[in-house]
């Protein structure tokens, strides 16, 4: 991997005192280097940004959902997506489909890789159409009486530890979440994280963390939080009164990316992420996708989308995103990233959180 560019001192200084208050965590088999991971997300949690976040503060992340048989048929776009970098210390690979056959057989192949993960997470979660359809991601919900199977025949076929990401249930009239998290506990899974909304809310309306708290409370293995966790006030507040082991934040670092960091800030702490910073941090991913990605335009393409996101609730967001979803090429598109950023000027409330729903259509 080519050299990437160190963060500025302050911004590094600041990294490292926030990084310092983080206290790890075993679940299972598994370590992490804090208790605030990164959930899995379709087209987001690749290599490049599970990199940033892991520099960010995330304790652990987790690859986007992988088919199991784009594996097993050797597609070379999905072998691509199994690519882990060696500065990646804390990662699993999500896998989803509907077959156990399958899904085992992909597993045993990840174990496999020159550079395998440290665990293999089993997406139940996914409520997208293209994928449920099929009998995979939160679909498999709707069938606890098959999951003992499900899990067993996996779990066989691997050393790795295995884990499950899930949702409370499919409907409101069928929440089954620690149901399933002892099943799972029954075959040996290490841990389940719990996306706090049903199959059939999509990403609508808020996670009902009173169900995930129950789980937690009952559940006989470790229980991960997910779920809005969107404000540092109020994911260190659920960290001091949480029964979840740990918690995983989706897409709150797509608009904050310090907030793996800012999660540990204290009343007494003087530390604020300025204009700069973010400029910084959107500097680093493009270094990491330019060392990870072939194809100029996809590198172009997510640079857009995590700009736009990053500055929701800056002064001129609504302008800045028109212009740069109109821009032709990476440098044009550069410069007025640049432009924006130096222009903006840095003080406590230089940003205010929206109040409108953040990537509704999906994700964490």
């Amino acid at each position: 991997m080519t050299s990437i560019p160190p963060f500025s001192p302050e911004l590094q200084n600041k990294i490292d005192v926030l990084k310092g208050r983080r206290v790890p965590v075993s679940l299972g088999r598994i370590s992490f280097a804090g208790p605030l991971l990164l959930a899995p997300m379709s087209a987001i949690t690749s290599t490049p940004y599970r990199l940033l976040m892991e520099d960010l503060g995330a304790g652990g992340t987790i690859s986007e959902l992988i088919s199991c048989h784009g594996i097993n048929y050797k597609g070379v776009k999905t072998l691509q997506m199994l690519s882990i970098s060696p500065q990646e210390k804390n990662v699993g690979i999500q896998l989803f489909g509907e077959d156990p056959e399958a899904m085992a057989l992909a597993a045993k192949r990840v174990e496999e890789l020159e550079r395998p993960p440290k665990f293999i997470d089993i997406n139940m979660g996914c409520p997208v159409r293209k994928v449920v359809t099929k009998g995979a991601g939160s679909a498999l919900l709707r069938t606890p009486e098959k999951l003992a199977t499900f899990f067993s025949t996996i779990r066989q076929a691997i050393k790795l530890p295995l884990t499950v990401k899930i949702r409370t249930g499919w409907d409101e009239e069928s929440i089954n979440a620690l149901e399933v998290a002892r099943i799972a506990h029954q075959e040996g899974l290490e841990f389940v994280s719990i996306h706090g909304r049903t199959s059939k809310q999509q990403y609508r309306g808020k996670a009902n963390w009173d169900v995930i708290e129950s789980v937690a409370k009952a559940a006989p293995l470790p229980i991960i939080g997910n779920g809005d966790l969107v404000v540092p006030e109020e994911i260190l507040k659920r960290l001091s009164r949480t029964d979840c082991k740990a918690l995983m934040l989706g897409r709150g670092p797509l608009r904050s990316p310090f907030l793996f960091l800012e999660s540990y800030l204290t009343l007494d702490d003087s530390i604020i992420f300025g204009p700069r910073d973010y400029l910084e941090v959107l500097v680093r991913y493009r270094h990491y996708l330019e060392a990870h990605v072939s194809l100029p335009r996809v590198i172009e393409t997510q640079i857009k989308k995590h700009a736009v996101w990053m500055v929701a609730g800056m002064p001129g967001a609504s302008q800045f995103r028109a212009q740069v979803f109109a821009c032709p090429d990476l440098p044009t598109l550069w410069t007025l990233i640049v432009e924006y950023f130096q222009e903006l000027k840095t003080g406590p409330d230089f940003r205010q959180v929206p109040d409108d729903d953040f990537m509704e259509g999906g994700h964490g």
